[in-house]
This record gives structure tokens, C-alpha cells and sequence, in this order.
């Protein structure tokens, strides 16, 4: 087994300018604001791309590693995706956010009448999903000469960070956070390091579920990490109530948590 962590979170401790140290805390996070990054279009698909300060240490020490950025269901158009992406960059890391849905984002609220989830799942399927992000994997080694890239996957695309850690696919090291429809198969099949922030209420990642996703883990070769978090909900690592001071944290914490991840494995 190669658990590096059952922790229930990960905690930091730099408190210089993020341009002058390797660490970082919880300071560089954008809960509200405007994303900084930019739009493009590269073989039909738009990527939202938020690109690291070229002075700080991070991006020298590591510049040709990345982060895919793969996104809820909400997609790129969602603020708090693009702000994220934009704090993955401030950590040092040139981030990548495809558009996992072709413009068929849901809205804010997948609970308002007429939003048919089922449906909008069956659309966005493997089948459709895979190559998008194949695509921007692609874009990432031509066009950026990206040699190791991490997969940051919330709720929808959780999934999607363990399947393309799969043998050939390209992903290096995966974060998911509330991972929905991670199936055995797509955990059993991954070849690169993997881990998850895990809401304490979560219909999709109970905990008899997340104990089966654990022991499923711990029979691989892989290492590994789940941190539970306490008073968060689903969808805590980017829609979060920061209002709420344990949500807050929550949230950090577990972005915290994937920078380091991937700077142990990128």
C-alpha cells in the first residue's frame, strides 16, 4: 500500500510572496473577483488558460509541468472555475480548462425545473468527454511543450482525472474533489498517483462508498491519498459558502491539498 495520507487535510504553512517561495497558503485562493485568465479556441474546443507568473520560483522549477483543469457541470463558465484555474496558476502552474460540454453548460442551479440531469449526463458521456480531453492534452505538449501534466477534476470531472491517469492516456497524477460516477474500473485501471478530497455530505461519495473507493486504492501499487472534510458539502472545493468559516476552510484546504500532490508527482 502507498497511502500518503488518510489525514483530513493537509496543511500549509508559507507565509512569503508566492513569487519568492516554493510554498503556498491559503492567501493565493480567489473565492470572488475576476478571473485574469484568457479564452481560446484550439481545434473546436474553448480553453480557459491561466498562465503562472514566469518569475516565480514554482514555474522555473517546473516549467514544463501543467495542470488540466477539468470541471462540474457548471463548466468553464462558472466563476469559481475560472478563479480556481486562475489560483492554480498564481501556485505556479500553467492551467488549463477545457470546455467539457461544448457550450451546454448547466446554469447555476441543476435543480431548476426543466434541467434534465440524467439527460445532460447521457449527452456527456466517455464517449464525448475523452476526446475533449485528449484534445487538450494534446495542446498541452505541442503547442506548451508540457512534459508532466496533473489532473484537477471536480464533481463531474473527478472521473475524468483518474481516467486519464489510465495506462496511455496521458495524465501523470490525479486530484479529484467529490468525485461523481468514479467508477471500480476507472480506479482499478490507474497507473499514476492519485487523490481525493472528500466531503463529510455527499450523496455521491458516501462514506460506505468512499470506504470502498479507499480499499480499492490500497490494493493498487499506486500511491495514494483521501482527506475527509468536515462540515463541507458537495461541490464544497469550488462552490463552497464562504461564509461559512469551516466551508471556507474546507475549500482551501483542499486546494492546498492538490498543489501539493502535484508537486510531489510533477
Amino acid at each position: 500500500m502507498h497511502a500518503l495520507s488518510l489525514a483530513t487535510a493537509l496543511f500549509a504553512t508559507a507565509t512569503l510572496a508566492h513569487t519568492d517561495c516554493k510554498s503556498v497558503d491559503a492567501s493565493i485562493v480567489r473565492h470572488t473577483g475576476y478571473p485574469v485568465g484568457v479564452e481560446e479556441t484550439h481545434s473546436n474546443i474553448r480553453l480557459y488558460i491561466a498562465k503562472p507568473d514566469a518569475s516565480s520560483v514554482r514555474a522555473k522549477e517546473k516549467p514544463t509541468s501543467a495542470i488540466l483543469y477539468l470541471t462540474d457541470v457548471f463548466g468553464i463558465e462558472l466563476a469559481e472555475n475560472r478563479l480556481l484555474a486562475d489560483s492554480f496558476a498564481r501556485a505556479g502552474y500553467l492551467t488549463v480548462a477545457p470546455d467539457l460540454f461544448n457550450n451546454e453548460h448547466a446554469t447555476g442551479d441543476i435543480n431548476v425545473p426543466g434541467f434534465n440531469t440524467s439527460a445532460f449526463l447521457a449527452r456527456h458521456g466517455p464517449e464525448v468527454t475523452d476526446p475533449i480531453i485528449a484534445s487538450a492534452i494534446n495542446h498541452l505538449r505541442t503547442v506548451y511543450g508540457i512534459k508532466k501534466i496533473g489532473l484537477t477534476g471536480y464533481c463531474f470531472g473527478g472521473r475524468y482525472s483518474f481516467r486519464f491517469v489510465g495506462e496511455g492516456k496521458g495524465g501523470d497524477a490525479a486530484f479529484a474533489a467529490h468525485p461523481s460516477l468514479l467508477g471500480n474500473d476507472e480506479i482499478q485501471a490507474i497507473k499514476g498517483p492519485a487523490a481525493i478530497a472528500a466531503a463529510e455530505t455527499d450523496g455521491m461519495l458516501t462514506p460506505a462508498r468512499k470506504s470502498e473507493v479507499e480499499a480499492l486504492l490500497g490494493k493498487g501499487t499506486v500511491p495514494w491519498s483521501v482527506s475527509l472534510y468536515s462540515g463541507t458539502n458537495h461541490g464544497f472545493a469550488v462552490r463552497a459558502n464562504i461564509s461559512d468559516p469551516e466551508q471556507k476552510w474546507g475549500k482551501e484546504e483542499a486546494f492546498l491539498q492538490a498543489v501539493r500532490w502535484f508537486d510531489r508527482f510533477l
